[in-house]
C-alpha cells in the first residue's frame, strides 16, 4: 500500500492551482464552452486510465472539476500528486 504523505508534504508538492481540502487535493479547471470542459474531462479520464489512477470529474457548464485521493491508503500519496501534475500538462 502507498504510504499517505503529512498535510506538510502534500501542501509542499502541491502543483499550482491545485488546493488541499477534505482529504482530497481539487482543482477546477474554467473553459470558454461546455464542450471544451467535455473534452478535457475525457483526455483526463485517459490519463487517469492510463495511470490506473482515476479522480472524481465533475463537469459543469463552463468548469471542470478533478479531485483526486487514494482510497486505499485513505489519503494522499506521491501518486495523487503526480497525477495532478499530468492533468496540468493537458490543460
Amino acid at each position: 500500500m502507498p504510504d499517505v504523505l503529512s498535510d506538510e508534504e502534500v501542501e509542499r508538492q502541491l502543483p499550482e492551482g491545485w488546493a488541499y481540502e477534505d482529504s482530497e487535493i481539487a482543482r477546477t479547471f474554467e473553459f470558454d464552452d461546455y464542450l471544451d470542459g467535455v473534452a478535457f474531462a475525457s483526455t483526463v479520464g485517459e490519463v487517469a486510465e492510463e495511470e490506473f489512477h482515476h479522480p472524481e470529474i465533475v463537469i459543469g457548464y463552463e468548469e471542470v472539476e478533478v479531485r483526486f485521493r487514494t482510497h486505499e491508503a485513505d489519503g494522499i500519496t506521491e501518486k495523487d500528486i503526480r497525477l495532478a501534475g499530468l492533468v496540468n500538462d493537458e490543460f
